[in-house]
């Protein structure tokens, strides 16, 4: 694997320059205006020996505006080079391994699958053969997949083969002659002949190359009204930039852009609304009144023991005291329930609209990666799988803003192979979801969806669309279906091959063949080499809990510019109008070792936010279930509105609600859990936040490395007065190159730095990048922790080897040890229910979540069909709560900074499973009454009756008010009901299957 890289300086993730070393003077880079570039050479780049150039010419500004063959970088972008995009490719070529004690490998695959590749940006995509002598490899190729020509001869090489070219002294082999574009190579694809591949000129000057292949100056110059600029060699006296400054500036000559926009007022991206007070006030006063009345009834209680059964009587007032503590805890955190709403037009306007700081409307959008974890693809579906796969890669949102990884924890090859057919698919699939605003965009769920397809449809090449993507998916579901045969014949056509070499090799050496040496029965891929990970056959480093690191770039990451389609007889359909580019994609399998605690998914989502730290890095993390898919396209986007919003700089995660497909309409068992999600979970929405439920939900990266917000609020005294509080020493410079990681926590010292996060410099580089990007952006007073507009329109750098090397060396099982993830940072471990106690630490440390339920449900999944994996589910979930509560992660142990409803919400999540205990102990009441001849009252009187009936009356109207407020429909309140009570008496016995 090449290490090497293209001769300019790469860029940090992020988009943001990478630091250069200190070495006294250097070159200092001004801000560049629409007319061109401003360059500030110091005296170091001029190469004066004689000492002629007088202390006033020490520094000069020479301005330089955009002719035809030397156009101004966009949005800052520096140009991508031959070299940059060879290594991209052979990043996607690769199938990388590694892990503890053993050399990181990148394994060039030509074949990923046993079907047809066609999309570019896929591994194993078909290619020309490499024209040098006695070398195989594949030819270098364009984003459209067409062969690149680095040179004019149309001399086919491939990666390495040109890199070695370019060491010894970048003369093509064909012509033998320099490479006259190999190192500024344009990345615009338009600039790409279609019919040649030959990178070239376009536009107006294409035509002004002289006889010799170069632009003609003269000829520009008297067919156009351009100016070669002008500079001189004095500072002007107010600075360099005086220019874009003045206001009498007519925008000709070296000026700045005139006729750009004016700055729009500030508009909010979020809403927030209260319940309506005839509802909420209501509700309110029905709870204070229940509490007194409860309070007085108890007190009576107590008061009037039946002295004639006392063991009754006090069995009685136990269980009555923990409900009535019980319901407190439940409705205490109810009082302030609120809704929200978003707005998509104003988002659009300020993220993706020309404005002066972004003039050609790039996307200013913070980048996304989406989590999918897989254990075991016996248990989890594979098509299951692949369909979530492919409704992330269609989702609205800006392509070289998002990033899907998969992690399979159980390093099977059919979920290898699945998602590599997943992505080819998605070729065909991804443009048809674009082109016809296809919802949902998974194809399973769109294609069984009963009515009529057509309806909202205005293309009038729908139906004909429809009916051959209809047809490829299919195939696509018999190749999917196909795949354990496949891999099982495959494997062992291989397995038969090699016993026949065995066995040839120990004849032609004379030995006896009954002492036959046993061939180990691998599992083979499709190019004809082992399978890295979990064998069909358990062998030493290949079994379950016993192999290496495996991470392949499914589908590598996307040029910054749209590429459409072309519009070809060929191709299945027309997609000449839709951007054909897809989101990266990764597969990831977690090197797996005897000895060492993976700590289930907690620890595959850990090694997920260290790899794609390093791969790509982007500020949010949305986490997926495999069985759970994006039903509403635009659900991303709702939930960056909250992130990019005033305030949004101190929200740690988006929670969605989950809502669930396949469940009998009745919902006997109370599968939907509307009561929980629409009730408790938006009541907590208008506290400090909800809290995570494990799937569908939107991280901030820089909160899931364990800092603390950069302002929150803290609750003393037994008022619980608050106080605002600053949690940076320093609000650190909107320049990555100025933040570091120990600016954002006083007692986090570089020394201390590696011990929390693992030696990974690549990764600890990530930390200061990511929580750049995830700040709003400062266009208004208000937002105190902003970044500047259009910061995050500069194209990303292609992936290279080095990275991926050391993504492979961050999952692998030692990374670790003697670290805090798990602890501090990342996904926390010790807990069954891992999610509840990931964010109960944030909420701790002082962040806010937001609960955002969209029209269309966001994300669909599936739930227990049957009442023994009902049961089963609830009894895990209670068996996590026991574990808070007897942790540290007690809510009783909360900082300051947690609110005291919140807390309240918290306890009442480890304390609810012992309410089993006196439920049915009270359950018993009734019978040891019938059988015993006392009551737990000695004498029925009035005052017994009436605080009965008030309790009644009160709950009856707080369940009807509830249902009001929160949309719950009457029969889905009922089962949760019956549900709460089943679950109550059967959860501390397991059920048997």
């Amino acid at each position: 694997m090449s290490n090497t890289q293209g001769k300019k300086g790469t860029r940090n993730a992020g988009g943001a320059p990478a630091p250069r070393p200190s070495s006294g003077q250097g070159m200092k880079f001004a801000r560049r205006t629409a007319s061109g570039r401003y360059l500030s050479l110091s005296r170091e780049d001029l190469d004066y020996t004689e000492g002629e150039l007088a202390a006033d010419y020490a520094n000069y500004t020479v301005q330089i505006p955009p002719t035809p063959d030397k156009q101004p970088m966009k949005d800052g972008s520096e140009p991508t080079t031959v070299a940059m995009k060879a290594e991209e490719q052979y990043v996607s070529n690769s199938l990388f391994t590694g892990g503890f004690n053993s050399v990181t490998r990148a394994h060039l695959m030509d074949k990923v699958i046993d079907s047809e590749v066609t999309h570019p940006q896929m591994a194993g995509v078909k290619a020309a053969r490499c024209a040098m002598p006695a070398c195989d490899g594949k030819a270098m190729r364009n984003e459209r997949g067409e062969d690149m020509d680095p040179c004019e001869c149309r001399f086919k090489i491939c990666r390495d083969c040109y890199l070695d070219a370019q060491k010894d002294g970048c003369i093509c082999p064909g012509c033998k002659e320099h490479y006259k574009i190999c190192e500024y190579a344009d990345d615009d694809p338009n600039d790409v002949s279609s019919s040649s591949g030959k990178l070239h000129l376009q536009g107006a000057g294409a035509g002004l190359l002289a006889r010799n292949g170069e632009f003609d100056h003269n000829r520009w110059l008297f067919e156009s009204s351009g100016t070669y600029g002008y500079g001189n060699a004095f500072m002007p006296k107010g600075g360099m930039h005086d220019d874009d400054d003045d206001p009498d500036d007519d925008g000709h000559g070296g000026g700045g852009g005139g006729g750009l926009p004016e700055q729009k007022p500030f508009k909010p991206l979020t809403r927030k609304i209260p319940m309506p007070a005839s509802i909420i006030s209501p509700y309110r006063i029905f709870i204070v009144i229940r509490m007194f009345v409860l309070i007085f009834y108890l007190t009576w209680r107590i008061r009037n023991p039946n002295m004639e059964a006392l063991w009754l009587w006090g069995m009685s007032i136990v269980c009555e005291l923990w409900f009535a503590f019980s319901w407190l805890l439940d409705m205490l955190p109810k009082v302030n329930p609120i809704n929200r709403s978003t707005d998509l037009a104003v988002l659009k306007e300020k993220f993706e609209t020309p404005s002066p700081s972004n003039p050609h409307g790039r996307s200013d959008l913070p980048g996304l990666d989406v989590f999918v974890s897989t254990a075991d693809p016996e248990k989890e579906p594979v098509l299951t799988t692949a369909n979530t796969i492919l409704s992330i890669l269609a989702v609205d949102y800006p392509v070289e803003k998002l990033a899907c990884y998969v992690s399979d924890d159980g390093g099977a090859l059919l979920t290898f192979e699945s998602m590599a057919e997943a992505a080819s698919f998605a070729n065909i699939w991804v443009p048809f979801c674009k082109k016809h605003d296809i919802e949902p965009r998974n194809p399973d769920s769109y294609f069984s969806i009963k009515g009529d397809p057509t309806k909202g449809k205005r293309r009038s090449d729908f139906v004909k669309d429809r009916r051959k993507v209809k047809r490829e998916y299919d195939e696509f579901k018999v190749r999917i279906n196909g795949l354990p045969d496949s891999i099982r014949r495959r494997s062992d056509a291989f397995n038969a091959r090699e016993d026949m070499k065995m066995l040839k090799h120990l004849r032609e050496s004379g030995a006896d063949p009954s002492e036959q040496p046993k061939v180990k029965k691998a599992t083979w891929m499709a190019d004809g080499t082992h399978w890295p990970g979990t064998w069909a056959v358990s062998a030493p480093d290949h079994a379950k809990g016993n192999h290496a690191g495996i991470l392949q770039v499914m589908l590598r990451p996307p040029s910054p510019d749209p590429l459409y389609g072309m519009h070809d007889e060929d191709q299945l359909l027309d997609y000449s109008d839709v951007d054909i580019r897809l989101p990266m994609l990764v597969y990831m399998s977690r090197e797996k070792r005897p000895g060492y605690d993976h700590n289930k998914k907690a620890g595959a989502m850990n090694a997920l936010v260290r790899c794609s730290a390093v791969m790509s890095n982007f500020p949010f993390i949305l986490n997926f279930d495999c069985d759970h898919y994006i039903n509403n396209a635009q659900a991303v986007r709702e939930a960056m509105c909250f992130m990019m919003d005033r305030g949004g700089e101190r929200i740690c995660y988006i929670q969605f609600p989950q809502r669930f497909e396949g469940i009998d309409p009745s919902d006997r068992y109370a599968n939907h859990n509307t009561v929980f999600f629409d009730g408790n979970m938006r009541a907590l929405d208008g506290l400090q936040g909800p809290m995570y439920v494990g799937t569908g939900c939107m991280f901030r990266r820089f909160a899931l490395y364990g800092f603390d917000p950069p302002r929150t609020a803290e609750y003393t005294g037994w008022t619980f007065r608050k106080k605002k509080v600053t949690m940076f020493q320093q609000d650190p410079e909107s320049d990555t190159q100025s933040l570091k990681t120990e600016d954002f926590d006083a007692e986090l010292t570089a020394q201390l730095v590696p011990r929390r996060f693992g030696n990974s410099s690549a990764m600890l580089a990530s930390i200061p990048v990511a929580e750049f990007q995830a700040r709003p952006i400062a266009d208004h007073p208000a937002i105190l922790h902003g970044r500047p507009p259009g910061s995050l329109t500069v194209p990303r750098p292609p992936l290279e080897p080095p990275a991926v090397a050391e993504a492979v060396s961050v999952i692998s099982c030692w990374y670790e040890d003697k670290t805090e993830w798990g602890d501090r940072v990342g996904w926390i471990y010790g807990s069954v229910t891992e999610d509840v106690v990931t964010g109960y630490r944030m909420h701790n440390r002082g962040w806010r979540s937001v609960y955002w339920i969209s029209k269309r449900d966001a994300f669909l999944g599936t739930a227990p069909i049957n009442m023994t994996d009902r049961l089963h589910q609830v009894l895990r979930w209670a068996t996590g709560s026991v574990e808070i509560f007897f942790s540290r992660n007690n809510a009783f142990l909360a900082s300051r900074k947690l609110m005291f409803l919140q807390r309240v919400a918290y306890l009442n999540v480890g304390i609810y499973p012992f309410t089993s205990i006196f439920l049915v102990t009270y359950c018993f009441i009734p019978a040891l009454s019938l059988f015993s001849g006392f009551f737990i009252v000695q004498t029925l009187n009035v005052a017994f009756l009436c605080y009965l009936l008030t309790i009644t009356v009160t709950l009856i109207a707080l369940g009807i008010l509830e249902v009001k407020w929160s949309g719950v429909e009457l029969e889905d309140w009922w089962r949760n009901e019956q549900f709460w009570l089943i679950s109550g008496t059967r959860t501390p016995t397991p059920v048997n299957d």
